[in-house]
């Protein structure tokens, strides 16, 4: 795919990014997944190309020790253990916001962030645009939101079997839920932050007779965060593959209770 194509790829492998975008945009670990699966990888690489020369070197540093402004040399991981510091005040738009200015409270941003941006909300024109508005900095908005308008495009989501506000047909429900299992920190500045989020996720088609299948796959998100209107918001993020496990033998749930999973278990609100 050109840096100039005007809608998302419609095959299911991904080419490599120009350099300087970063790491490679997520790619399905297999050649036989759908156009479904392209979906969650479109938001993520469209946003690197977007974003890749605004500025900013590669993450350097470590986490500070919470407070305003530190920075320390090599990279180190963190307990995953709750801390006792509340992550978040509210909401807004649905999104956890009111996070810490400090190192932990952009890590819980960065995990939070990370479930919206490839979640199924994302194809709905509406809630895309709430999304947008609420995360993104103010000089990156515009220039994204129009991006994944044009890529989101009605006859793009009609290829996919579904309608223009994002819906699956009767009787399936599309998948589309990121799960973080880490965070860390590579860079705080005080009022800027480099976070990185190891995630999992699943995402496809649930529903009997469904030609894309759920599936599941490993990635790891990294997002440049700046604190703007009294909150984390996001200038620029990218995406690379793994790190992955082995997969196990463990025998496939059938549609429907994939499908009913979706609908009876909520998500969580997370924090570092």
């Amino acid at each position: 795919m050109s840096l100039g194509q005007d809608g998302p790829p419609t095959r299911t492998r991904l080419p490599e990014p120009p350099p300087g975008t970063g790491g490679p945009a997520r790619r399905p670990q297999r050649s036989s997944r759908s156009l479904v699966m392209v979906v969650g990888v479109v938001v993520l690489l469209i946003a690197a190309i977007a974003f890749a020369n605004r500025g900013g070197g590669s993450p350097s540093g470590s986490p500070g020790s919470g407070g305003q402004g530190g920075t320390s040399n090599g990279a180190r991981s963190q307990p995953t253990s709750p801390t006792g510091t509340k992550p978040v005040d509210g909401k807004n738009a649905g999104i956890p916001a009111g996070y810490a200015r400090t190192d932990q409270g952009a890590e819980s941003a960065g995990a939070n962030y990370a479930v919206a941006l490839v979640s199924a909300d994302i194809l709905n024109p509406d809630r895309r645009h709430q999304i947008v508005q609420r995360l993104f900095t103010d000089g990156t908005v515009n220039e994204l939101q129009a991006k994944l308008d044009d890529a989101y495009s009605t006859d793009f989501l009609a290829k996919l079997g579904l309608d223009e506000n994002g819906n699956a047909a009767e009787d399936m429900v599309y998948v589309s839920r990121t799960v973080p299992v880490g965070t860390t920190t590579t860079e705080f500045r005080g009022d800027t932050a480099t976070v990185e989020v190891w995630c999992t996720g699943v995402f496809g088609t649930a529903g009997e007779g469904s030609t894309n299948p759920v599936v599941n796959d490993w990635f790891t998100m990294t997002l440049k965060l700046r604190w703007a209107d009294n909150d984390w918001k996001v200038e620029s993020f990218s995406q690379k593959d793994g790190p992955a496990p082995v997969n196990s033998d463990r025998t496939a749930s059938t549609a429907d209770e994939i499908a009913n999973a979706v609908k009876q278990y909520g998500g969580f609100t997370y924090a570092r």
